[in-house]
């Protein structure tokens, strides 16, 4: 199993409406991406200095369903509306093998 994780944090200008917005978004892509199994998206709570705003949690059962979803022009079109809004992300990417 494949899991991508991404954690975004977003500007200070209508924070709020766009958190929900890219939330879902993010959440509508399960009906239309063959190939991702599962999504999660979280909303942070935590005021600490290093935390982000959004994460993200995703599962593939293969390297070539991430690479799909990747360049899906679904996901390419949720990527440039949160392009919009964030000012960082952070991204891994990895192989478990216990799921």
């Amino acid at each position: 199993m494949i899991v991508h994780i991404v954690m975004f944090k977003f500007k200070e200008e209508d924070k709020d409406a766009n958190l929900k917005l890219v939330e879902k978004q993010l959440n509508n892509l399960l009906l239309k991406i063959d190939g991702l199994k599962s999504m999660e998206v979280g909303i942070n709570f935590t005021e600490a200095d290093r935390a982000f705003d959004l994460s993200l949690y995703s599962t593939f059962e293969t390297k070539d369903d991430l690479s799909t979803y990747a360049t899906h022009p679904e996901h390419l079109k949720v990527v440039e509306l949160i392009k919009s809004v964030t000012t960082e992300s952070k991204v891994v990417d990895y192989i478990n093998s216990s799921m």
